[in-house]
């Protein structure tokens, strides 16, 4: 007897993922799953892999081995076009903004993968979340702070109406109380209903939005379990969170 989908497959999964840039082994054999209504963080010191793992879901680079699923589907060959379009979305690190548009411009662009049929619906939704956007909205992008940029970006990527974000550092570069306001966005947007896999260097605050989370070392995944759980290892709390 078959049972429900969503609770035999994970919304997305890396099979023994392995990647490369050149000849530069990135990902080697990545097992990771996240199921609807998740958040699971990914973290790891610099240069770990932890963006290069974010990167293959949309192809860049692809995975040399294994297999990137989304719902049980095969993605890994896919054009980036039909993935974005899945229903999946990438804050990126650095924000990425269209730094010349306005915000209302930049968050038109998050559209691109469903059209402009629910756009005012989903922007005015949008000012509700973030409403320094809607004091906003017709300032070029590039001149407001880097928090609201990150804000931005965040409801450039709701636009499209995902059922998973990708959040790559989102407290990257951010003050104090600005990386607050940006968790606490966060736990907003998964009371949504979506699904957020985080990628992020601050472990602390990583952990303690996040249902389960990876450490990553070298481009492997090196450590796996609850949040709560990995908050109290030792090791992680020397190398990540600065404790003993």
């Amino acid at each position: 007897m078959s049972q429900s989908s969503d609770t035999q497959v994970p919304l997305l999964e890396f099979a023994g993922v392995h990647a490369h840039y050149g000849a530069v082994e990135a990902l080697k054999a990545v097992n990771v799953h996240i199921s609807a209504g998740e958040i699971v963080s990914l973290i790891g010191a610099n240069g770990a892999g932890k963006t290069t793992l974010l990167s293959s879901i949309f192809g860049a680079p692809r995975a040399s081995s294994g297999k990137i699923l989304h719902r049980g589907e095969d993605i890994s060959h896919m054009p980036t076009s039909r993935i974005s379009r899945r229903g999946i979305a990438l804050v990126p690190e650095g924000r990425q903004i269209y730094q010349e548009m306005s915000v209302e411009e930049n968050m038109m662009m998050g559209t691109t993968p469903i059209g402009m049929a629910h756009f005012e619906e989903d922007r005015n939704t949008m000012f509700e979340l973030f409403p320094r956007l809607k004091e906003r909205r017709n300032q070029t992008a590039g001149t407001m702070s880097g928090g609201e940029q990150q804000m931005l970006a965040i409801a450039r990527a709701m636009m499209a109406r995902p059922e998973l974000i990708l959040f790559d550092e989102p407290s990257l570069g951010l003050a104090p109380l600005i990386v607050k306001r940006v968790f606490e966005v966060l736990r907003e947007i998964a009371a949504m209903g979506k699904t957020i896999f985080l990628v992020e260097q601050n472990a602390n605050h990583a952990l303690k939005l996040s249902q389960r989370a990876y450490v990553m070392v070298n481009g492997r995944i090196h450590l796996s379990g609850d949040s709560a759980a990995l908050l109290d290892n030792q090791d992680v709390r020397k190398a990540y969170l600065g404790l003993h």
